[in-house]
């Protein structure tokens, strides 16, 4: 259904009392106010959010923010477009309804309960996953009703035992979740905490593995001590379990998402990066680069530049026949920031092997410099990409520019 229907776009006027009051658009999820005027849900939620605490008709204040469904109403709007389907009108889909606080309350009652048998615990859990995972509003409700300390508690109840369901459903919540700074701190200034989620990390569930990631990567990048982020990545195994995530064999893009996040955020860690590489980190990214998405491919060459500014990176890069290939033919053509981190990992690896300099020119690098030179590039990605071109200028071949009407008047001819 378009954001507004224009009576000149579809040919059909839409009933007065079908529009809301604010947006003037058909209703998609009506509601009524306690002054009883009808709003469609997103556009009253915007009005309150914005600090509005009146009536957007009546001006009266409102005394209760309870959003009553009309469903009613949007059953009538649904058989309207319907019935103008042959007008270009499409059917709105009925809407799921947000959590109910009060069933929210009692479901993190039952699930901290320790009098209450461990079943019906985990399925107090289960239920909170199922309406986590529905939308953002329900994120919201749950979150509103201290539920991330609560879950906390069940995950690290006995960090010496063997996870249970009980657990496992706790940490599958809260990986759907942002952590507070002192709920991050909460995690990772207690050792045993750490090592509890990293051990997961070597589950027989790729479930549970990529969500103990998925927290992993949240206490990380959650908690600004450097000193708690190097406890963090110097845990044993950490690098091997998020390794292992990104490598899992069968198709999983969760999996890649979480495992590139984490991935990223541990190389932060200057101290230890090397243990990163000694993971197999750098044969890791580059199998798997062409399978990341946009946002996840900047992630992974970030991931990549950091690595190849330490000797054993670099070093592990260049032993990797696809490395400077992949990079080369990646300039330009995913994102500006792609292009930048791609262009910092060449001028590092070019920098410390005359192999990679040669592999570079042979796979085009040249033509993609110069053209990014001329791009609408960032300033930094232009800067290495000058740099880069100054380090070949060696290998250029004779006729690469002298012959090229290209790039007439590029200001890297000079160099």
């Amino acid at each position: 259904m378009p954001g507004s229907l224009d009576p000149l776009d579809i040919g059909v006027q839409i009933p007065y009392h079908f529009r809301c009051p604010i947006s003037l658009e058909l209703m998609r999820d009506p509601v009524t106010v306690c002054t009883g005027q009808t709003y469609d849900r997103s556009s009253i939620e915007s009005w309150v959010a914005t600090g509005n605490t009146t009536c957007p008709v009546t001006r009266v204040p409102l005394t209760d923010f309870t959003l009553i469904p009309k469903h009613t109403l949007r059953r009538l709007i649904q058989d309207w477009c319907v019935a103008n389907r042959s007008s270009g009108v499409e059917r709105i889909p009925t809407p799921k309804q947000p959590a109910d606080p009060i069933l929210v309350r009692t479901l993190l009652n039952q699930a901290s309960s320790g009098s209450g048998t461990f079943s019906s615990r985990v399925s107090a859990l289960r239920r909170l996953r199922g309406l986590a995972r529905d939308s953002d509003k329900n994120r919201s409700v749950i979150a509103a009703n201290n539920a991330r300390e609560i879950i906390l508690s069940i995950v690290f109840a006995d960090v010496d035992s063997e996870p249970s369901e009980l657990n496992l459903e706790s940490v599958a919540i809260l990986s759907m979740f942002t952590l507070s700074e002192p709920e991050c701190l909460y995690v990772s200034s207690d050792s045993d905490r750490v090592r509890y989620l990293v051990n997961l990390l070597f589950h027989s569930s790729i479930d549970v593995r990529v969500n103990s990631a998925a927290l992993i990567e949240t206490v990380v990048a959650g908690i600004r001590s450097p000193e708690l982020r190097t406890q963090i990545s110097s845990a044993d195994g950490v690098f091997e379990g998020i390794i292992g995530i990104l490598i899992y064999p069968f198709a999983y893009p969760r999996a890649l998402k979480i495992g590139i996040k984490a991935l990223f955020a541990l190389c932060l860690v200057k101290q230890h990066r090397g243990k990163a590489v000694e993971a197999g980190a750098a044969e890791a990214l580059i199998d798997r680069l062409t399978e990341f998405e946009k946002c996840d491919a900047e992630r992974a060459l970030a991931t990549v530049e950091l690595l190849c500014r330490i000797p054993s990176g670099s070093a592990a890069f260049a032993s990797h026949a696809l490395t400077v290939p992949l990079l080369v033919k990646i300039i330009l053509k995913i994102s500006d920031r792609a292009t930048e981190y791609a262009a910092g990992a060449l001028l590092s690896l070019c920098s410390a092997s005359e192999r990679a300099q040669r592999e570079a020119v042979a796979a085009g690098v040249l033509t993609q410099l110069l053209l990014l030179v001329q791009s609408d590039c960032t300033e930094r990605a232009k800067r290495k990409a000058q740099m880069l071109l100054k380090l070949l200028r060696d290998s250029w071949p004779d006729d690469s520019i002298a012959n090229s009407d290209d790039f007439a008047g590029s200001d890297v001819v000079p160099f």
